[in-house]
């Protein structure tokens, strides 16, 4: 009976020979170093995007879930900027599952005056009840409590950049000057009214603690003669995500035409920006993933430049250009395939502890890389996406592979006559 031919046999020539040559370098060893540092600039480069693009994907969820903790997810008001008979509209906003919450608003542009310092800022008008169900306002003090805001007891509540920058501390007083003007003995003079600080809250974005005061919905309606109208409404949604969509859908329900707006147009531009600084550091970073997969086309041609002779040994016993082409082919993927495959291990594992390991670099060698007074974070932020590492991989893993065309292609080209005619 005959024998089985050995397993090796059934394997593709082309992929026996170049795995093969992956392992049989000792002869020269200058090219074992070489593929050696393809596949660990292939791998550095992957985990450095990895890394970079999760740390970036932090920083947008982090500054997202700041802006989304004080602005609303969505928000009503009438087609002239007021509102009128808000509370007619709570029986077909509790019919929409969609809509979580919902909280009355009165914002005006004023000046707040401190005895040394004027600022303007965006005032805003709340009810302490409502506002804790579109906002963590409540969450955010870090000095007084939200529910200090009194009808007609003209209290404010100050960021905290805007505190110190008035100079301002709980029990001060802080002059709000309104745009409008009425006329005295003295002449025509702004509208101003004396407020009480009575909280200090903390969000981490400059445009809220530099920028934004709460006084009551009622204090504000009487400085600045709204009288039962209020700016509009609120919104809190399931989704914010689909915000735009919840808004379009919710129009049609309301009893009478409404001016819809969402959180995604008055902060478009910014995370417009934040997107296009994450693309570019994709490129930038991945032109450092390119470097590094081309680097496999000089190993390549020194390993063909070396196994010439090999090669025309091979094609004298028949052996077709396509399957030495291969043969490369197969070398160089392995190569990229190793490089890529230890960079998204690396990547993943440094993104999942990033938070962890920056702490303990900087205590180790006394530095500060995140500060807390500059960027409102102490701590690097870091959330891996899977989309992001598997594009990072593939396109990594292709580059390695169109790498390997060009050398494999030179070395289908050998001519057996000329490379065996000396030897």
């Amino acid at each position: 009976m005959n024998k089985p031919a050995p397993a090796r046999m059934f394997k593709p020539l082309s992929v026996y020979i170049g795995l093969r040559y992956t392992r049989a370098q000792r002869r020269n060893s200058f090219i074992s170093f070489i593929a050696l540092t393809s596949a660990l600039g292939t791998a550095l480069g992957v985990a450095a995007l990895i890394t970079v693009l999760s740390v970036m994907n932090g920083f947008e969820a982090e500054i997202k879930e700041r802006i989304l903790g004080m602005t609303a997810h969505a928000s009503i008001s009438g087609l002239d900027g007021e509102l009128r008979d808000w509370p007619s509209l709570e029986a077909p906003l509790r019919q929409e599952p969609k809509v979580l919450g919902w909280a009355p608003y009165i914002e005006a542009q004023t000046l707040l005056n401190s005895d040394t310092q004027v600022s303007g800022i965006t005032l805003r008008g709340i009810l302490p009840d409502y506002e804790p169900r579109v906002s963590e306002a409540a969450s955010r003090l870090i000095e007084g409590r939200l529910d200090a805001l009194r009808a007609g007891g003209f209290g404010i509540i100050l960021g905290e950049e805007l505190a110190k920058h008035l100079g301002a501390k709980l029990g001060d007083k802080i002059a709000v000057i309104t745009p409008e003007v009425v006329a005295t003995p003295a002449g025509v003079m702004p509208r101003l009214k004396r407020f009480t600080v009575v909280g200090i809250f903390r969000v981490g974005m400059y445009e809220y603690d530099r920028n934004l005061a709460l006084i009551h919905l009622d204090d504000a309606a009487r400085l600045l003669r709204m009288d039962d109208t209020v700016s509009g409404l609120r919104l809190k949604l399931d989704d914010v995500l689909y915000a735009r969509q919840i808004a379009r859908d919710l129009g049609p329900k309301l009893p009478q035409q409404y001016l819809i707006t969402d959180w995604t147009r008055a902060h478009a531009n910014f995370f417009r920006a934040i997107q296009s600084q994450k693309e570019m550091m994709f490129i930038i970073l991945f032109l450092i993933v390119a470097v590094a997969a081309f680097n496999i086309v000089s190993t390549l041609v020194m390993t063909v430049t070396d196994k010439r002779a090999d090669i025309a040994i091979l094609r004298t016993q028949g052996m077709t250009p396509g399957t030495v082409m291969g043969t490369f082919m197969v070398l160089g993927t392995v190569i990229g395939f190793a490089g890529t495959l230890l960079g998204g291990i690396g990547g993943v594992v440094l993104a999942l502890n990033v938070e962890t390991l920056l702490p303990a670099i900087e205590r180790t060698f006394g530095l500060k890389f995140i500060s807390a007074e500059v960027y409102y974070l102490s701590e690097l932020p870091s959330k891996l996406v899977w989309a992001d590492v598997c594009q990072v991989t593939g396109v990594a893993f292709l580059l390695s592979i169109l790498a390997t065309i060009y050398p494999a292609w030179q070395a289908s080209r050998v001519a057996p006559a000329e490379e065996l005619r000396y030897e």
